[in-house]
């Protein structure tokens, strides 16, 4: 029997849904709601949770599932872990930085420091949250290394430093050479901005710029340090045997993945994103310009060898925080965020301003998200083979 507005607008009530503007059919939330359910059930995902943008504008919000052993029910206002999402909503911050004049993305962040990089002692001065930078010291190629560097994944670093065999600090290639994906390098944006020269404009509070975007786009439920307020609505993690894992209460603020959010939060952030809202267009520009090649069969491992040039895909490309590729409608961007218990994705299409945000508290939902991806926005041409082929997961 066909659903009436009215029995419709019920069901959706029930299952934590938000629309906006009325702009979105029932019948697209129906494909939506289909498709995410085919998810759960091909993948046996505990939870999952959908976001749709269109014209730069929050249409939809669903959960769907739930958030922890005890199955208590998946809600759009339940908080998540953001992971690597987090990498974008900092090339966000950087940005406005940049935009302030206080930052120049092609300027070695060296010229930003009161000292050489490799005599700060983070160890006696930031346990736990910059890597050892005195492991540098023998290698003058630091000094050449620049915002720019850091946000398309091409410093030289190691995802992060304590994967080293010996957990040494090191770089690996010539910075600005090639793509291989590291936290450690926002890590290290992130340490410049907070320790830089303040006669520069540094010396900042990255937990505060974060949280100022937050309070403004009413993201009440979002932030980079572990808030107290989320525990009595917070979803646990499933692994890959669907072993429920306790949600880290992350105290630091780490700009390369410390984010929590909910689906309903981040889709504001996202909106806010695609229509450029807080940064200038030049900014904007440079964050969606295709700034460095990718040559590699997959994100992952790191130092992967380069296709041959016959093979390579000639739109995949490093933005700022993100990557960008060209599809059958037009130029797009995407982000991944993975980690043994967490899945999420964001792609979004830069003419008609659309994105599908997705964020699951279980990482086997991963494996339906092309199909997904589909069935909300059409053939993106995304580049998942990429973001999942060999060593997927790490993002």
């Amino acid at each position: 029997m066909p659903l009436t507005i009215g029995r419709f607008a019920c069901l959706v009530l029930m299952a934590s849904a938000t629309t906006a503007s009325g702009r979105t059919s029932p019948q697209r939330i129906a494909s939506i709601d289909a498709a995410a359910h085919a998810v759960i059930a091909k993948t046996g995902a505990k939870g999952l949770a959908v976001a749709l943008i269109d014209g730069g504008r929050v249409r939809y919000v669903q959960a769907y599932g739930v958030r922890d052993e005890r199955g208590d029910p998946l809600r759009t206002d339940t908080v998540m872990y953001g992971a690597s999402l987090t990498k974008t909503v900092f090339a966000y911050h950087v940005l406005q930085l940049v935009d302030q004049g206080r930052l120049a993305l092609d300027t070695p962040l060296a010229e930003y420091l009161d000292k050489p990089l490799p005599d700060y002692d983070t160890d006696a001065i930031y346990p736990d949250k910059y890597g050892p930078y005195r492991d540098l010291a023998g290698d003058p190629r630091w000094k050449r290394i620049t915002a720019r560097h850091a946000l398309t994944h091409s410093t030289g670093f190691a995802n992060f430093w304590f994967v080293e065999p010996d957990q040494k600090l090191r770089i690996h290639f010539d910075p600005g050479s090639h793509y291989s994906y590291s936290g450690e390098g926002l890590s290290l944006l992130q340490f410049v901005i907070e320790n830089g020269r303040k006669d520069r404009g540094l010396g900042l509070d990255m937990g505060m710029l974060t949280q100022a975007t937050f309070d403004r786009l009413g993201m009440t439920r979002t932030s980079l340090q572990w808030r107290a307020d989320f525990r009595p609505n917070l979803a646990d993690g499933f692994n890959d045997r669907g072993e429920a894992v306790a949600h880290d209460e992350r105290s630091k603020v780490r700009v390369a993945g410390s984010m929590d959010t909910t689906i309903a939060d981040l889709a504001k952030f996202v909106a806010a994103l695609v229509r450029a809202d807080g940064l200038s267009r030049a900014a904007y520009a440079e964050m969606l310009k295709p700034s460095l090649h990718i040559a590699t069969a997959h994100q992952f491992p790191n130092f992967g060898p380069e296709l041959p040039v016959d093979r390579q895909r000639r739109d995949l490309a490093a933005g700022l925080g993100v990557i960008t590729f060209v599809g059958p409608q037009g130029r797009g961007f995407f982000k991944g965020g993975h980690d043994g218990q967490t899945a999420n994705t964001l792609v979004c299409l830069e003419k008609s301003r659309k994105c599908v945000l997705i964020l699951s508290n279980d990482v086997r939902a991963e494996a339906g998200y092309a199909a997904l991806v589909h069935a909300v926005l059409g053939d993106t041409g995304v580049p998942y083979d990429w973001e999942y082929g060999d060593g997927a997961g790490k993002s």
